[in-house]
């Protein structure tokens, strides 16, 4: 069991949403404590210290206690050095909070991850392109909470994946070798999968196939419930 009282935790706002009259359910993921889930008493007040301090994709100090299932928080500051995001940045931004609130269980740590989305946030802010960073981190992500894919050999053969071949992938298993049966799947050229086995999506051809398989594997992993962030990204990319 977590820690009655934490103090001085560095931490990123996910989500919020109103709760009673005045306060805020605030959903931190911190370093060392993984996604936790606080009420923010008084929050929604004019007044209120945490008001003008609980902001989205900014690194915030955070003090929290409790050992129920949702904790208190009792103050939160921002500790500067992050530039904010805009336009399609935000929207990344949205996309990844929206990921890790669906698939990261409560009180469970990756600090891996947590230093890995906090570098994903600075890029966004630089302006940088955009589809690779969210195909690796959504690939980090997967691995982070044990559905990581295998990208580098035949499920079936056990055999190393050959470039110049072709492969189905099985959303359960993983990639074989291209057979008529199993037609009406995608199929990935193995130079592909070996690229992003090795977090490298610096080919186009890499990127358009891992789009592809990353959305495919991440609603079968979130049941197929659709993403709001996914769609409205979509949607504004169409435009």
């Amino acid at each position: 069991m977590s820690r009655a009282r934490v103090d001085h935790e560095t931490a990123f706002l996910l989500h919020s949403y109103p709760w009673r009259e005045t306060s805020l359910i605030v959903e931190m993921f911190s370093r060392e404590h993984g996604r936790v889930p606080m009420v923010a008493k008084g929050a929604r007040r004019p007044g209120s210290m945490l008001r003008g301090a609980l902001m989205s994709f900014q690194p915030l100090e955070v003090t929290w206690s409790g050992k129920g299932e949702v904790k208190t928080l009792h103050s939160a500051s921002w500790q500067g050095g992050q530039a904010l995001l805009g336009g399609i940045g935000l929207l990344c931004g949205y996309y990844l909070n929206e990921l890790m609130l669906r698939l990261l269980a409560r009180e469970d740590p990756h600090p891996e991850l947590f230093d890995a989305y906090a570098e994903a946030l600075a890029r966004l802010a630089g302006g940088g392109a955009h589809e690779p960073l969210l195909r690796s981190f959504e690939l980090n992500l997967l691995r982070e909470v044990g559905y990581a894919p295998t990208l580098d050999h035949d499920v079936e053969s056990g055999e190393a994946l050959r470039e110049h071949a072709e492969y189905f992938f099985l959303t359960e298993r993983g990639p074989v070798e291209a057979d008529a049966k199993l037609g009406d799947l995608p199929l990935l050229p193995g130079r592909a999968l070996l690229a992003m086995a090795t977090g490298d999506f610096s080919s186009p051809e890499t990127l358009s196939h891992a789009k592809g398989l990353m959305r495919r594997l991440i609603q079968y992993h979130l049941g197929g419930q659709a993403l709001e962030s996914r769609r409205i990204l979509m949607e504004l990319q169409a435009l």
